[in-house]
This record gives C-alpha cells, sequence and structure tokens, in this order.
C-alpha cells in the first residue's frame, strides 16, 4: 500500500487538541469501579413513552432522509414552545444531529478568519476549539469569581472585530444561571453594540431556584441553541436544535445538507412525543442532588451555588486543579480539571448526574483529599 505523503493532515487540525474530558472517560475504562462524576450525562433513563415512540416510528417505516431541516410536525411544537406567534418574524428554525450539530453548523456559517468570539470563562470546551477550527480569535470573558456573566464584563473585551457572544445558560461546567437583569443588560449591549448572540441552553431543564429565562424572545439577533440530549437522557439519539434569525438558519440547513444531511428520523419522531413528557421529578431529584453535593462540599471548598445544570465547580484548596484531580483519581475519584474548561487551572468540575450514593462516596473522598 502507498503511504501517504507527509504533512496529509490538514494544518487545521493542529488547532484542535484532544477533549480533557475524553481523556478522563478513557482513564474511567482502566479503572475498577472508579466513584465516576465526570461526564454530564444524566443518570435517569429515557421515558418509556418516548421509547415507545421510536420503537412504532421504526416499525411504521419511518426510517428514511427527513427533510434536512427536519420534520414539519417536530418543528412547528419546537416554535410553539419558545416563542408566541408575534415574536416568530424574521425566525427560522432547524432540526440538527445534536445540539453539537447546531454548534458546528453555527460557526462554520458565522465565523470568518479573523472574526472574534467572546467566550465566558468558564466555557464549554466546544466553543474554543469550533472558533480555532474557523480560523477565529477566542476572546474570554473572566467571570471569575462569581461566574456571572454581566453586561460590563462582556463590554470590556467588545473591539471592532467582535462578532459573536456566546451565552450558556445554565451553565456547564458552572452551573451558574444569569438573572433576568443580567440577561436584559447582555441583550440591550448585544443590539447596541450589533452583536449576535448565540444561546447554549441545552439545560434549561434543570433550573433549580426559579424558571428558567431563555435570550430568545429578548433579543431579536440571538441563536437559541437546545436538544433532548439532557433534559430526556437521549444523549445517544443525537436530536437538538436552533431557533433564530432567518438568514443564519436558512445557510444552516444549507450546511446540513452537505453535512450531517438530516438530524436521526426515528429520533425526530420521538421527540415529538418527548415535549409532552413531565420532566419534573427529574428537576426535584436533581436538585436534591445539588444540595448533596454542595452541602458537603461547602464548609471545606470556595465554591458557588449551582442553581441551574449538573455541575458544580469548586476551587482547588491546594495546588492546581491539575495536581488536586491527580490525587482525588488516586483516591478512584474520577472528577475534570478545571483547565479543560478555563484558561485559569485552579477549579475542578463535578458532575453530580450520578445516584445519591455515589456522590456521598465522592463528597467524603473530596473532603479527605483535601485535608492533605
Amino acid at each position: 500500500m502507498t503511504k501517504p505523503r507527509p504533512g496529509h493532515i490538514a494544518s487545521r487540525m493542529r488547532l484542535l487538541d484532544s477533549s480533557g474530558i475524553r481523556k478522563v472517560f478513557d482513564l474511567a475504562a482502566k479503572m475498577v469501579n472508579p466513584i465516576d462524576l465526570s461526564i454530564g450525562q444524566p443518570d435517569f433513563d429515557v421515558p418509556d413513552e418516548v421509547k415507545a415512540a421510536a420503537y412504532d416510528a421504526i416499525k411504521s417505516g419511518k426510517n428514511r432522509y427527513t427533510q434536512t431541516q427536519g420534520i414539519p410536525e417536530l418543528r412547528e411544537a419546537l416554535m410553539n414552545k419558545h416563542l408566541r406567534r408575534d415574536q416568530r418574524s424574521g425566525r427560522e428554525i432547524i432540526v440538527t444531529a445534536g445540539t453539537a450539530g447546531a454548534l458546528t453548523l453555527a460557526f462554520l456559517v458565522l465565523v470568518e478568519p479573523g472574526d472574534e468570539v467572546l467566550l465566558p470563562d468558564p466555557y464549554f470546551v466546544i466553543y474554543k476549539h469550533l472558533t480555532n477550527l474557523c480560523n477565529g480569535v477566542p476572546r474570554y470573558v473572566d467571570t471569575y469569581p462569581d461566574f456571572r456573566l454581566t453586561a460590563a464584563r462582556v463590554e470590556r473585551c467588545i473591539t471592532p472585530r467582535t462578532k459573536l457572544l456566546i451565552v450558556n445558560c445554565p451553565n456547564n461546567p458552572t452551573g451558574v444561571v444569569a438573572g433576568e437583569k443580567d440577561l436584559r443588560d447582555i441583550a440591550d449591549l448585544a443590539r447596541a453594540k450589533g452583536l449576535i448572540v448565540m444561546s447554549d441552553e441545552v439545560y434549561s431543564a434543570f433550573s433549580y431556584d426559579a424558571p428558567h429565562l431563555s435570550m430568545l424572545p429578548l433579543y431579536e439577533n440571538t441563536l437559541l441553541l437546545e436538544g433532548f440530549s439532557k433534559s430526556h437522557a437521549m444523549t445517544g439519539w443525537r436530536l437538538g436544535y436552533a431557533i433564530g434569525p432567518a438568514d443564519i438558519v436558512r445557510e444552516m440547513i444549507k450546511l446540513q445538507q452537505f453535512s450531517f444531511v438530516c438530524a436521526p428520523s426515528f429520533a425526530q419522531h420521538a421527540g415529538l412525543k418527548a415535549l409532552s413528557v413531565d420532566t419534573k421529578p427529574n428537576l426535584a431529584a436533581y436538585r436534591k442532588k445539588r444540595d448533596i453535593i454542595y452541602e458537603g462540599l461547602r464548609d471545606k471548598f470556595e465554591v458557588v451555588k449551582p442553581c441551574g445544570a449538573f455541575y458544580i465547580f469548586p476551587k482547588a484548596p491546594w495546588g492546581t486543579s491539575a495536581e488536586f484531580v491527580t490525587e482525588a483519581i488516586n483516591h478512584n475519584l474520577l472528577i475534570v480539571p478545571g483547565n479543560v474548561f478555563s484558561e485559569r487551572d485552579t477549579h475542578f468540575r463535578i458532575s453530580f448526574a450520578a445516584p445519591d450514593e455515589r456522590l456521598e462516596r465522592a463528597v467524603k473522598v473530596l473532603r479527605e483529599v483535601a485535608q492533605r
């Protein structure tokens, strides 16, 4: 077989690094019965009625390509969920192969070489790497120590090259939820500066202390990204969507036609059923998990109480986050160092999407490791 010539890998791949979360995931596979709090995946299963809808779709022959933008009845139902009729003018929707698929399409459609993308730090890992893949310039909005994204913090980072602001609420990895005033102030700033806001709200079903507030109705140039992976545990079904300005979404539809083609057909029909499933019991259960982990750590760690998502982001009580996490792993506890999500190496992420008993064991280990 002829060997590929040297340098056959595209140079853009040097701009990406393997996800630190996946490295921890690979490490977990080699450990014996670890206390694994590394991966952001619900510990409950897909609701039975959603599974039944998927089975019915498969058995009835709904296994072919759908329209690139998604089946009409799901798109209509999602529009009804997010916007009143009078708010829909100039907006369009696309169903995507997961929320990650929506993010990938959106970055490729919006970010040109040299465009600056504002990323609240800490950030979800994919934002930085997609910015780099598009030869954009990530600019980091420092939100330490309280992790609040405010208009004042954003404004300090805006330059003439700034095009896009990422809002992730509830936030991964911190669990922080923006208040209504902060979101309205950010909307006003974005309007004044002519920015596009990309609002990742995939954890909207997990808002513990107040109803979720979306950026979508607050600012006309918001691109909402959502999905079913977290709310309905459909992580492997790859079902997400984006709603936003029609000119942006139409380009995403065009690009999806030549990439993902469409979201999985059976999952789209099951997603329509998922919209009628009551997820409040899961919210109550995860509020309890939040309280177990927060109350167990608050006297030993500097930590912000998470009001959403299913993560908590404590500060390492000694050393760097990488050093602290290494010691935790030596105690058979898998967590993720904060430098995966941040330009700092001071905090670490815990996913509390796990059985209560595992969380209680983890609290015990973390308190022991903190005493080093």
